[in-house]
């Protein structure tokens, strides 16, 4: 009987982690969400729904190899078209039914371990599936997101450099694009790619900006669209601009890694403080089921333990914002 609360309680403890890790990063992106609000307000960027007429291209749009789903998906999903986006930024060609599928695969795989294994109530180990289901597609999508918008970013200020010596040889911003298109390597080639496509299909280069930007969820390539949004407005030296703007993301970027290297300290007290309690736990369970056992059976056990991990998430949550710093 000790073996599977051992277990139960080693799950239920990844799944807390898994859940203050998501809170965390929700939590921590809300000043960047900001600004990036504030740049569209500068840019003048308004969200365009089809019903105002706009021109909508579906470019590039990914379905999976079971056309019922994806209509069951278009049909009962609250707003697929965000999951979509979402789904659009790793830069991978990862549909919505695929997504869908490997969530309801996953939840229902661990659910029927858990309920087979363990024995617990079928709603119980349905749920416990569901957060895993729904967990761990979220985690492996923002990880790839991530990675595509640090190789982004690292390579950007080349792209500008690009852009500003076509635009010094006499070529056009889309023409100049397009060169950006071909000589870089992705995720930049990708993007630019995506840009000069719509161009030629018929938007203009305000729209396809921000589509772009829409999909690509990083503050420097908003200052670029912002830049050509004011300089279309107001005129001025196009090339100039770009110069600095490329200065800035350059000194930017080596801020970050400053800051990165700085505050890498803090974040490795963190992670141990954060994790020796349920490391703790977890030592105490295989050395004395017995002792650790009344916290499971015992309500006041359970008061204590719910109270200790409250105040345990407060705690990560204060230290995730102690050692996160927004340039």
């Amino acid at each position: 009987m000790d073996q599977p609360i051992i277990i139960v309680a080693a799950i239920a403890a990844l799944s807390l982690v898994a859940a203050i890790g998501l809170l965390v990063g929700r939590l921590t992106d809300s000043q960047g969400k900001r600004l990036q609000r504030r740049l569209d307000r500068v840019s003048g960027r308004r969200t365009r729904l089809l019903s105002d007429g706009a021109v909508n291209l579906r470019l590039n749009e990914t379905n999976s190899a079971i056309p019922a789903l994806d209509r069951a998906i278009r049909r009962y999903m609250p707003q697929p078209r965000l999951l979509r986006i979402r789904l659009e930024r790793t830069g991978r060609r990862i549909s919505l039914g695929e997504y869908v599928l490997v969530t309801m695969l996953i939840t229902f795989v661990k659910g029927f371990v858990l309920h087979l294994v363990l024995g617990l109530p079928p709603l119980l180990a349905l749920l416990s599936g569901a957060s895993a289901g729904f967990g761990l597609p979220h985690v492996a999508v923002k990880r790839m997101i991530a990675r595509r918008v640090n190789a982004f970013t690292a390579q950007f200020p080349e792209a500008i450099d690009l852009i500003v010596r076509g635009l010094k040889s006499g070529l056009p911003v889309p023409v100049s694009m397009n060169t950006v298109a071909d000589e870089m390597a992705e995720p930049i080639s990708g993007v630019f790619r995506g840009i000069t496509e719509r161009l030629s299909v018929g938007q203009n280069l305000e729209q396809a900006m921000s589509d772009a930007a829409e999909r690509l969820p990083t503050l420097e390539f908003r200052f670029f669209v912002t830049t050509l949004a004011i300089q279309r407005e107001t005129g001025g030296n196009l090339a100039e601009t770009l110069e600095n703007l490329a200065d800035i993301l350059r000194k930017r970027r080596q801020m970050k890694m400053k800051i990165k290297a700085m505050s890498s300290e803090a974040k490795a007290s963190a992670w141990i403080l954060g994790s020796l309690p349920f490391l703790l736990f977890g030592v105490l369970l295989a050395i004395n089921p017995g002792y650790v056992g009344r916290l499971f059976h015992d309500p006041r056990g359970m008061i204590l333990l719910g109270g200790g991990l409250a105040s345990l998430a407060i705690g990560i949550l204060v230290m995730a914002k102690m050692v996160r710093f927004e340039i």
